[in-house]
């Protein structure tokens, strides 16, 4: 097996794992604004949670589409031409997401402030949805013809495993949001944040699970089933680590559980990058998709010099603002317009 073009799949691996793991509590906390969050005060609080770190979290998703883009230049242009629309989704999604935090306290109105709440909550929801499709597919295959082509229609991508692998990201976002409520925060937030956590782990795995029970059956292999078999633990542990009141250690096993069920789904695979639908002899894989050893080797160097100083300042930045939130720390409201032009707003509202 070629060494570099099968270090990279598993660097791209690492990273969409690591974009889970972190953009999934900044979007499940996104959702929650409207499906947990009782009053302003609370939505405040959730959104002091990931205030200094959303934007660096998304940063893993354009590295891993630049990564893939870089390695696997076959790969990526199959895969972002057959899911051009879902992909658009989820980068519209994602801008009104990004536009709504920002502008959510300029104005300091019940109207204005419910609007860019919607505008977080569904941004939030169609970017993990529209992700989780995209990785379904990856694993599971896509209607190419021999030229890496989609064949069929712009809907001819979705499937079951879309929507499975959509719920299975949106899902885990939401159960990873509250192991990050339940650790970030403090008072009311974070003792519903816990006792939702318990009550719905089992609930919000199983799309998950199911995404990961799917691909092995499909092209599972000994070790895989393994990691399935160890993820399940891990998910395990995290409930119960959660009931005794041992929030660091759940959250810790909750992504224990997604790195190992990732592992397993990119492992299964392997060395596929993308399978067809429509004949296995026209599979992308690490050997037909890949760029020049040039390329790779280039790369490589970049990245064992740019990719720990990535990890280091956000590790520090997490170290910086890891203080606990409360409703306490959250100060009163005001807005960033004159009087008369936020009463506008009140009164069209």
């Amino acid at each position: 097996m070629e060494l570099l073009p099968t270090i990279w799949f598993i660097a791209i691996a690492v990273l969409w794992t690591g974009y889970l793991f972190l953009e999934g509590f900044d979007l499940g906390v996104g959702m929650l604004m409207k499906l947990f969050a009782r009053n302003n005060t609370e939505r405040r609080v959730l959104l002091n949670t990931i205030g200094p770190v959303w934007d660096g979290n998304e940063v893993w998703l354009l590295t891993a589409a630049g990564a893939t883009f870089a390695a696997f230049p076959l790969w990526y242009a199959s895969l972002f031409s057959a899911l051009y629309l879902p992909l658009l989704v989820v980068l519209v999604a994602l801008i009104f997401r990004a536009v709504a935090f920002e502008y959510r306290g300029k104005v300091d109105t019940d109207s204005w402030r419910a609007r860019w709440d919607w505008a977080i909550a569904l941004g939030s929801f169609l970017a993990a949805f529209g992700v989780g499709a995209t990785l379904a597919l990856t694993t599971t295959g896509l209607p190419l013809n021999a030229n890496g082509d989609r064949e069929g229609g712009p809907l001819a991508w979705f499937s079951w495993y879309a929507v499975l692998g959509g719920l299975a990201v949106v899902c885990f976002s939401l159960l990873h949001a509250l192991a990050f409520l339940a650790l970030k925060t403090d008072g009311d937030v974070r003792h519903r944040a816990r006792s939702w956590f318990i009550r719905l782990l089992p609930v919000l795995l199983l799309p998950l699970a199911g995404w990961a029970v799917s691909v092995q059956v499909l092209a599972g292999k000994p070790w895989t089933l393994a990691a399935v078999a160890v993820a399940v633990a891990a998910a395990a542990a995290a409930w119960f680590m959660a009931c005794n009141g041992s929030e660091g250690r759940a959250f810790a096993a909750l992504g224990a559980f997604l790195v190992l069920g990732s592992a397993s789904i990119f492992g299964a695979v392997f060395p596929v990058v993308l399978p067809s639908t429509l004949s296995p002899e026209f599979n992308l894989t690490i050997s037909n998709a890949s760029s020049s050893d040039y390329t790779l080797g280039l790369m490589s160097i970049v990245a064992a010099v740019g990719l720990p100083l990535v990890i280091a300042y956000q590790a520090w930045t997490y170290w910086v603002f890891r203080r606990r939130v409360s409703a306490a720390d959250i100060p009163e409201a005001h807005s960033f317009l004159p009087a008369v032009a936020a009463k506008a707003f009140t009164t069209k509202g």
